[in-house]
């Protein structure tokens, strides 16, 4: 028997949009004068609400393998914006903080990311949010 979901590429129009909202922001971000990547912000803006965390946990919130959040990490640690130093309770674990300029990046490129995001959002109502919020967190369910 056929699902109605079979012919309905739902990954396909969550996949576009991401795409042009990654390059969107992108846009902005090149506007601004700044040369941090979309992935470089999402970890940021993670450092920003959750200073001194550990590498591993920091992919799990940004939804990144450890490697690709090593990189990120490696690149803001060039760029000054954010600094590694050992866990004081265990020396293989490492935690990661924005330095005062990566604060100060953050705060620069916070207004972009809210336009982005009401620009996005438009008209759409608080319950159109709560049944957005509902329906991704059901497709995101049913595969784990």
């Amino acid at each position: 028997m056929t699902h109605p979901s079979d012919a309905r590429a739902y990954f396909f129009k969550i996949d576009t949009t991401i795409k042009k909202i990654r390059n969107a922001l992108q846009k902005r971000f090149t506007d601004a004068g700044s040369d941090l990547t979309v992935d470089q912000w999402v970890v940021i803006d993670h450092l920003h609400r959750n200073p001194a965390i550990a590498q591993n946990a920091l992919a799990d919130l940004t939804a990144k393998d450890a490697p690709t959040v090593t990189r990120i990490i490696d690149l803001l640690v060039k760029k000054g914006l954010a600094e590694r130093r050992m866990a004081d309770d265990d020396r293989r674990k490492f935690l990661v903080s924005l330095t005062p300029d990566g604060e100060q990046v953050y705060e620069q490129l916070l207004p972009a990311v809210i336009d982005i995001r009401r620009q996005g959002w438009g008209t759409l109502s608080d319950e159109d949010y709560t049944h957005f919020v509902r329906i991704m967190d059901e497709i995101y369910g049913n595969f784990n």
